[in-house]
């Protein structure tokens, strides 16, 4: 019986921490990718300079590349992958670099993308120019973090 009101309070607080962890996720889905008001921490180097707009983690469509401005990374992603979805969970709990977009972009259906950019593998993430065109890749498979494809990518 004295163990009861702790545990109590334990529960109360995970289930706070989850709904307020859900209501966070839902808002962020319910935004505009390209107006987004999230909180970016700045970016150090070269890269920053000519950055202007927020990062974000967006779907792809075929007018996603012409429609965002700076930086631009496919992010070849499959569901059924556990390295996908580990890298899509620390994509969302980071911060993606100012001027940074990361289009997530299902592996599965889009073959005729995956040759384009030479993809073989899920978890490959392609670096392309404000044309479309291929300027480098990265296959984060073995080290699924946003940090490994900062360092790799940008």
């Amino acid at each position: 019986m004295r163990y009861l009101v702790p545990l109590v309070i334990l529960l109360a607080l995970v289930v706070g921490g989850v709904l307020v962890s859900k209501n966070r996720q839902t808002a962020e889905v319910q935004g505009d990718s390209k107006d987004s008001t999230q909180t970016v921490k700045p970016v150090t180097g070269s890269t920053a300079t000519n950055l202007t707009t927020a990062g974000s983690y967006i779907d792809y469509d075929e007018s996603v590349i012409s429609r965002t401005q700076g930086t631009k990374i496919l992010f070849f992603y499959a569901p059924w992958c556990p390295q996908c979805r580990a890298l899509e969970a620390d994509i969302k709990a980071s911060v993606v670099p100012v001027g940074v977009t990361i289009i997530k972009t299902d592996y599965d259906s889009n073959q005729a993308l995956r040759q384009k950019y030479g993809v073989t593998i899920q978890t490959t993430l392609v670096l392309v120019d404000d044309q479309g065109n291929f300027v480098k890749k990265y296959v984060a498979y073995d080290k699924p973090t946003l940090s490994s494809v900062k360092s790799n990518l940008l």
